[in-house]
């Protein structure tokens, strides 16, 4: 299964880039995997997409949480959360 995945803000400059495709293996079926399968890279990956760091997730442009199925050609989209001022 193909999707597009898309990085905002501080984690998109934490793993320096702001979008790719992905062909996930047939296990990856949440938009948690999918953050899982990011974090085993390694390196910046893993730090920035760490269990303990707040990351907000998206599917279809709708806020989601890791239980989320995936299906083929979605968007899923990682950003920190959003600070007031």
């Amino acid at each position: 299964m193909k999707i597009d995945v898309k990085y905002f803000a501080a984690l998109r400059e934490a793993v320096g880039t702001a979008h790719e495709q992905l062909d996930l293996p047939p296990e990856v079926t949440t938009v948690g995997a999918v953050r899982e399968l990011l974090r085993a890279r390694g390196g910046v990956w893993s730090e920035a997409l760490a269990p303990e760091r707040a990351v907000r997730m998206a599917f279809r442009q709708v806020m989601c949480d890791g239980d989320t199925p995936i299906s083929e050609g979605a968007e899923v989209a990682f950003f920190p959360p959003v600070t007031g001022g």
